[in-house]
């Protein structure tokens, strides 16, 4: 059998530090993102953290106890971002939301809204209305086929009840009770690429239908590429895609994006404690380290009493899919 011979990924992508006139380097911290773990009780298919009701992985009471004294102890974080699998199923939700909120932060809940309606979870929109936590909430479209197609039967109308809801208790009316959308582009199914729609755009489209069908409004919407980390590189492996879409994002780089790219000013944690410099390099197993090129974590942080010891961050290929076009971020677009 003749075997294939397997090119490099350099050799067709350039390493995104390459790409760069000079180091990505970090600014002062002043988010907090923390994925509390990988249980959810979705699986959705472009899941880059690729969490399901199957998996198990979820903070433990000692590093919850660190996340809370890093919280109380450095003024500098501004935002406190929690994320998951489900975040709101996961120990230290609430007492991480609690101290986050006595010591001045805004707390962001990254909600795939169905939580809502499972059982034990009925408290939640109350509790965060009572809290004024953000919701960032998942509605990958505004048309109930594409959102099953991507989340699971169900999770549309779901959705749209929840939304409902925090309407009720007031939720995108009164000014502290935000409430965001996230959009993500259906995967792909061949080589006709494209990036990420106008989100200004987007925004008044969703805004116009979930009004006149639903009664729904919302604050913003935020408009998130796909990138090709978990679930959906998976995908576009088995399409025989990933090396087409990687090469996709690295055409429409965008120089302007960087400055704005998300881990510029945030640490990411897991819920062991370990520290990144973003979501993405979370889940991709790429650690942030020291100046002396130790691994870092919460309990290192707190020992030297500063967040801010890294100089460079850790780049990957998939690094394009923040900065393509107007750029992607936790918060949407960037330029």
């Amino acid at each position: 059998m003749i075997q294939q011979k397997v090119i490099p990924l350099d050799s067709v992508i350039t390493p995104f530090q390459k790409k760069l006139d000079l180091p990505l380097t970090k600014k002062p911290i002043t988010v907090l993102q923390i994925n509390l773990g990988k249980r959810c009780n979705l699986a959705c298919a472009h899941c880059h953290v690729e969490a399901s009701p199957k998996r198990s992985e979820e903070l433990q009471p000692e590093v919850c106890n660190q996340l809370i004294e890093l919280i109380q102890k450095f003024p500098q974080i501004k935002v406190v971002d929690l994320t998951g699998g489900a975040p709101e199923m996961l120990y230290g939700f609430k007492p991480i939301v609690e101290a986050a909120r006595s010591n001045g932060k805004q707390v962001i809940v990254r909600s795939n809204l169905t939580i809502y309606f499972e059982e034990g979870f009925g408290d939640i929109p109350n509790y965060c209305a009572q809290h004024q936590v953000r919701i960032v909430a998942s509605l990958p479209c505004y048309l109930a086929d594409n959102v099953d197609q991507m989340r699971g039967n169900g999770v549309y109308d779901a959705s749209i009840r929840a939304l409902q809801w925090l309407n009720h208790l007031g939720y995108a009316q009164d000014s502290n009770l935000i409430l965001d959308l996230v959009y993500n582009p259906q995967l792909p199914s061949s080589e006709s690429f494209s990036l990420t729609p106008n989100q200004a755009t987007l925004e008044q489209d969703y805004k116009v239908f979930l009004k006149e069908h639903f009664g729904i409004c919302f604050n913003n919407l935020f408009a998130i590429t796909n990138l090709p980390i978990g679930r959906t590189k998976f995908y576009l492996e088995h399409k025989k895609l990933y090396r087409p879409y990687l090469q996709f994002l690295e055409s429409h780089f965008n120089a302007s994006t960087v400055d704005h790219l998300m881990c510029r000013d945030e640490l990411s944690v897991d819920y062991l404690g370990n520290v990144y410099d973003c979501d993405f390099n979370q889940m991709a197993n790429l650690p942030s380290k020291t100046r002396n090129g130790e691994t870092l974590t919460i309990a290192k942080l707190l020992e030297t009493g500063t967040l801010d010891l890294i100089d460079e961050i850790k780049t990957a290929p998939y690094c394009y899919g923040c900065s393509a076009g107007c750029g992607s971020s936790c918060g949407g677009t960037l330029v």
